[in-house]
This record gives C-alpha cells, sequence and structure tokens, in this order.
C-alpha cells in the first residue's frame, strides 16, 4: 500500500516526460550536436596542467568544487537545479513555436572563441563560460530565439558552477574585517574583554585567539546564498524590484549570519573556555546559513507581491452623495 502512491506518481512522471519528448522538435540534430561539444571539453578543455592532470574542464571543473572541502561544491548542484527548472517550465517552452533558428551558430561561434582564447591563456574560468555559451547556443539553434528568452533564468544559474578560487579574496578580505570587527563591538558592548587585531580575536590577556578566515567570513554561505536568492526572487516575484532585492539580500544576510555566529562563539569562549568555543565554531557551521534561510522567508513575506485577484478589485468604493450608507 505505501509504494503504490509513490508508483504512481514515477508513472505519472513518466508518461509526462514522454509525452514532451515526443513533442520536441529538432532533438536528434541538438543531442548529436551537444556530444560533440562536450567532447571538445572533455579532450581539449584544460591547458592548466600543472593543477589538475587531466585535458578534461569537466574534470577540472569537479576537482575545483570538490576542493578546500567542498567550499564550491554548489557548482556540482547548478546542472541538476538548471535541469528541475526547466522542467518545470515545461508548459511554458512546449507551448512555444519551436524551429530551427540558424543565428544560434553566432552564439556558438562566440562560445567556441572564448574556449579558445580560455585555454590559450591558461583561463579554465573562461572556458567555462565558453561551454555553457555553446549549449546555449545549440538550444537556439535547434528550438529558436523564443526558447532561449524563455529559458535565460534557469540557464543563467549556470554562473555558479564558476570555481571562484583565489578571486574571491577581494569579496573574502572586507568581509573578514566587517564581520569581525562587528563582532568584536557586539562583545565589547556586552561587556566581554576582547579586542580585534584584523581578522584575529583575542581576550585582554590572549589566552584564546580566534582568526575570522574567509571561510567564516561569509564567501562559502555567500555564493550558495546568492544562488537561492536568485532562484527565490525569481520564482516568486514578477516585479524587477522585487527580485533584485531579494538577490542582493544575500549580501547583507550573509554577513549577519556570520557575525551571530562569531559573536556567539566569542561569547561561550569567555564564559566557559576556549575548548567549548572552538566545539561552538567547528560545528556550529550551519547557523550561518539556518539565519539566512530564515531572514530569506521574512524577507519574502514583506516583498509579497499582492494576488491577482487583489489587484483586479481595484480599490475600495466610496458612497456617492444622495446614498445612505
Amino acid at each position: 500500500m505505501s509504494d503504490q502512491p509513490q508508483t504512481g506518481w514515477v508513472e505519472e512522471f513518466r508518461v509526462e516526460f514522454h509525452d514532451y519528448w515526443r513533442q520536441l522538435p529538432n532533438k536528434g540534430l541538438f543531442f548529436a550536436l551537444l556530444a560533440v561539444w562536450l567532447g571538445l571539453f572533455h579532450f581539449l578543455g584544460n591547458s592548466t596542467f600543472g593543477y589538475v592532470n587531466t585535458p578534461s574542464l569537466p574534470g577540472w571543473m569537479w576537482n575545483a568544487w570538490s576542493a578546500n572541502d567542498w567550499d564550491e561544491g554548489h557548482g556540482a548542484l547548478m546542472p541538476v537545479v538548471v535541469l528541475a527548472l526547466l522542467w518545470w517550465k515545461r508548459r511554458e517552452l512546449m507551448a512555444l513555436p519551436l524551429g530551427l533558428w540558424w543565428p544560434g551558430l553566432v552564439l556558438v561561434a562566440v562560445a567556441l572563441g572564448l574556449h579558445l582564447i580560455g585555454y590559450m591563456i591558461q583561463q579554465p574560468r573562461l572556458s567555462i563560460i565558453g561551454l555553457f555559451g555553446g549549449i546555449y547556443g545549440l538550444m537556439g539553434l535547434a528550438w529558436g530565439w523564443r526558447f532561449l528568452r524563455a529559458s535565460f533564468f534557469p540557464f543563467f544559474l549556470f554562473v555558479f558552477c564558476i570555481p571562484f578560487g583565489s578571486l574571491a579574496e577581494k569579496v573574502t578580505f572586507p568581509l573578514r574585517m566587517l564581520v569581525s570587527y562587528i563582532s568584536v563591538g557586539i562583545s565589547q558592548a556586552a561587556g566581554f574583554d576582547v579586542i580585534r587585531d584584523g581578522s584575529l580575536i583575542y581576550d585582554m590577556q590572549r589566552t584564546f585567539q580566534f582568526d575570522v578566515a574567509p571561510a567564516c567570513s561569509g564567501i562559502r554561505s555567500l555564493v550558495a546564498l546568492l544562488a537561492l536568492t536568485t532562484i527565490f526572487g525569481f520564482l516568486v516575484f514578477r516585479s524587477p524590484w522585487r527580485r533584485a532585492v531579494m538577490v542582493l539580500s544575500a549580501f547583507p544576510l550573509a554577513v549577519l549570519g556570520n557575525v551571530i555566529r562569531i559573536t556567539f562563539t566569542i561569547f561561550v569562549t569567555e564564559l566557559f573556555g576556549q575548548k567549548y568555543g572552538l566545539a561552538v565554531e567547528q560545528k556550529f557551521g550551519f547557523v550561518t546559513f539556518a539565519v539566512a534561510l530564515v531572514c530569506v522567508l521574512l524577507l519574502e513575506r514583506w516583498l509579497r507581491e499582492p494576488s491577482p485577484a487583489r489587484r483586479e478589485e481595484g480599490p475600495p468604493t466610496t458612497a456617492t452623495e444622495g446614498t445612505i450608507p
């Protein structure tokens, strides 16, 4: 009995997928060209063998995602998220007039040029843009510019597949300073004798020391939060300014979550010792993301758009002269 609803859901998905697959035009052309395109990036995608000994750009990307305790592991999830959102928009996409659109080859040529430049100057991130830009162009070739326009938002999320690596230092350093400055300020206002030296935090006797490292400064949660607020904003809101507010909220929310965690770590250390403070710092990293998620939901509630029914009703009418209210 317990397996019947699940089996029904799977069967419903299978039938619907088969139906849309049958309706999709030029799929043979698209997937044949896609195989050639992916083969190019697998065999001639990466020229930086000093870092990862593989010619495969997807192999280089996987290594970058999984390095440093999966700090940028969200990149591995983005293809799944994009495919899920494309399926979510399937009725809108399949209702479009789909057909060959030869200017899509121009996008493919531009993407190929980006990859060649990235390959020659050993900049895999530029080749990543070429990889996904070429797939986008192939979609336009097979299904037309209307399909490209309707699928732009889900496809844009592939930008979060690009690993930042050392390029993030320009973001992490100011965040480290800001998080440490605010956390120490709150702790001092609460009566704790702590001092700050750059991103290092001490007590007055220097019996304990914490370093607000890049992972604690918000960059680990910032990119993931930026992806989350981007997806959430585009799915929930229609007005551009609400979407922009939701997307940009990732920056202060990442800082807020880390300030709460670092400040709580200082409090625990002052009250119970550095052993317990280290435990909080190492085992309660999820607090950063949890605080941010709660704030995202509150922000959505505050920015919530009026329902279509309420917009159509318009303002309430007032009683006219000569009528009895």
